[in-house]
């Protein structure tokens, strides 16, 4: 018997948890469904301002094409250490089940101290940190500042997504091949000419023969 009450049993403390957790991955996922239906759009209105030969309208609506994707990779990332975090939460089921309490755990906290920081879903995280450092499997965490990114490096690296987006959607018509491809053209390029050089080579040896 607790202070104010019964104290919850450690097992209904970390399947409650791991409820919470899932429960966020499944709004991560209809977030990342809903923002696909999006793209979609936005690519048939890239296709059709092409056709027109707006290459103004075409270049806005690559740019949100682009920031849409790198909204969705973060939230596939997201899923990601949500499933280590709730992996580790199973951990510590096996874990209770041994030794009939809760043990700290690394995996799990190096998921929250991501987790947190993710703007969509940081308040049921940071709730949740608090329930894991009062049960004891996590350490209480610390803000951590991020290095902050050159803004040219950003529009450059963002130039060069939206040249790709508008060369994948509109087939070539617009944007510049990926840099794969360009290198892939290159080496075909680089072969060609050294079987020009050796048929060349070939058939200077059979007039000297």
């Amino acid at each position: 018997m607790g202070l104010f009450g019964k104290t919850k049993d450690p097992k209904e403390q970390v399947q409650e948890m791991s409820r919470k957790m899932r429960s966020e991955m499944n709004n991560v996922n209809r977030q990342i469904r809903e923002i696909q239906r999006k793209e979609e759009g936005i690519k048939r209105e890239i296709k059709a301002h092409a056709k027109k030969g707006n290459k103004d309208a075409c270049m806005t609506l690559a740019k949100s094409l682009v920031h849409s994707r790198k909204v969705v990779n973060k939230m596939h990332l997201t899923n990601t250490q949500i499933n280590s975090a709730l992996m580790g939460l199973q951990h510590q089921l096996a874990t209770i089940r041994m030794a009939g309490s809760i043990q700290s755990s690394t995996e799990v906290m190096q998921a929250m101290q991501k987790l947190v920081k993710v703007p969509e879903i940081m308040s049921t995280m940071r709730e949740l940190s608090k329930e894991m450092t009062r049960a004891g499997i996590i350490e209480e965490m610390i803000e951590e500042t991020m290095d902050a990114i050159e803004p040219e490096e950003l529009e450059e690296e963002a130039a060069v997504e939206v040249d790709k987006v508008l060369w994948e959607v509109t087939q070539g018509e617009l944007g510049k091949a990926p840099a794969a491809a360009a290198h892939a053209l290159d080496d075909d390029t680089e072969q060609f000419r050294q079987q020009a050089d050796a048929l060349v080579a070939q058939l200077e040896a059979a007039k000297t023969t």
